[in-house]
């Protein structure tokens, strides 16, 4: 069983050199799939989560309690670090930021993420309002004592901005002197963005997204610094994709063709018998 203190250590550990993937489950059973596979750390979904209960992707449409309680059954899944995509904090102020993020330390996370959409369409924060959420979120981060690293997200890209590289580089130096440890923009497809990105906030590590093929490799963005990979709700979106489709071909066809790709009975329960009549964080740390 590895301690909750052991499990940040090892998070901030990964973020000291190198590159390493952090896959997002969306329920207990796959985050016991991907530390079978030997992932090193996991990240909530709050996408993924949210389609699973049946709500659609808004940073509005989840409440506090229940993105705390969802990121708290990830934590107690497996003994491996956890990031919480904690959206905006689930609160406009500072005040009410850091109150959040408080809260969500007392999780046990190694990490979690602020962004800086408002929630509206194609809206931000100012920029000093910003800046001052990251701030609130740095010091309640401090003020637990834990050893747990701050993201600052900067949402320019996926709220449609003019000229969203600039934006980008702007928001994240600031975040970056206002106490962030990681730096992240989800968007930027190209090499020259997102080595951009790493210059402006080197040598503070950047976390880059990994929506769907985008003809870079692991290794590829090692090689620009990127230093953590995550893929947000790429994984639950890729599940639905198959569920949709055999669902689908049931309905309209008659056709039961598209189960031709389910896991075995034995192979599922050879991955989580392991974990069965145990503590969760009992389970095998890889495969």
């Amino acid at each position: 069983m590895i301690d909750l203190e052991q499990r940040r250590a090892e998070f901030a550990r990964l973020h000291e050199s190198g590159c390493f993937v952090i896959p997002n489950p969306w329920d207990i059973g796959t985050a016991r799939f991907l530390q079978h596979c030997g992932f090193r750390a996991l990240a909530t979904t709050s996408a993924g989560f949210q389609y699973s209960q049946g709500q659609i992707d808004s940073v509005l449409g989840l409440s506090c309690e229940a993105a705390l309680a969802h990121i708290a059954e990830m934590v107690n899944a497996t003994d491996l670090p956890v990031s919480a995509d904690f959206q905006t904090g689930y609160a406009h102020d500072p005040e009410g930021v850091a109150a959040n993020v408080a809260r969500c330390v007392d999780t046990g996370v190694a990490g979690l993420s602020i962004e800086d959409a408002t929630g509206e369409p194609g809206q931000l924060y100012d920029l000093a309002l910003a800046v001052e959420r990251i701030r609130a979120a740095r010091a309640a981060i401090d003020g637990t004592g834990a050893q747990v690293l701050l993201t600052a997200r900067a949402e320019s890209y996926l709220v449609g901005h003019h000229e969203p590289l600039k934006d980008v580089l702007q928001r994240l130096t600031a975040y970056a002197e206002a106490g962030a440890d990681v730096l992240f923009a989800p968007g930027p497809r190209t090499p020259k963005e997102l080595g951009a990105i790493v210059s402006a906030v080197a040598p503070k590590p950047v976390n880059a997204i990994v929506m769907g093929n985008m003809g870079l490799t692991v290794q590829d963005l090692a090689e620009l610094g990127v230093r953590r990979i995550s893929v947000g709700s790429a994984l639950a979106r890729t599940a639905w994709g198959a569920f949709v489709r055999a669902a689908r071909m049931m309905a309209e066809e008659g056709s039961f063709e598209g189960l031709v790709s389910a896991a075995s009975f034995d192979e599922l329960n050879a991955i989580f018998e392991a974990y069965d009549g145990a503590s969760p964080r009992q389970g095998k740390a890889s495969p």
